[in-house]
């Protein structure tokens, strides 16, 4: 199932209302439990001189984790993020990034996260930690936030 930028979501990464925005869209590979995502992103999102910045490459894998919560029919913040950069990654090659569940405790998720290129050599990866939420809720509180 294709997973794309909803047009009402302002989110960085994922979502079609940002003007600034990435607008990621992935797929969602039920038979494997994963969350894939096949980007090419340009100069715009360097750091070093030809090379994708480290905010960028911990946005690919924060979403890409983050989707994985699909599998659990759960909606979860990010609580806590660790990525490891394992070889730089140029702008303008294409990569392959996944998500998927390593375990859950209670509303504690945990997820896992992996950025490889083409030829299938690891280059990123991530661990995450996410924590579930009642959207109702959160809505009602962050309205009343608003009002104040």
């Amino acid at each position: 199932m294709r997973l794309d930028p909803k047009p009402e979501n302002a989110c960085f990464g994922c979502g079609g209302a940002n003007v600034r925005g990435m607008k990621l869209a992935f797929e969602q590979d039920d038979p494997r439990q994963r969350i894939v995502g096949r980007f090419q992103l340009g100069e715009e999102y360097q750091g070093g001189s030809g090379f994708l910045h480290g905010g960028i490459i911990a946005v690919l894998l924060d979403e890409v984790m983050s989707k994985a919560c699909r599998f659990h029919g759960e909606h979860a913040v990010t609580a806590d993020l660790r990525v490891e950069y394992l070889k730089p990654i140029p702008v303008n090659q294409e990569i392959v990034v996944e998500g998927f569940v390593a375990r859950r405790d209670g509303r504690q998720l945990y997820h896992e996260g992996e950025i490889r290129n083409g030829a299938g050599d690891l280059l990123a990866r991530g661990q995450g930690r996410f924590v579930i939420i009642d959207r109702a809720k959160y809505r009602r509180d962050n309205s009343t936030a608003k009002t104040l």
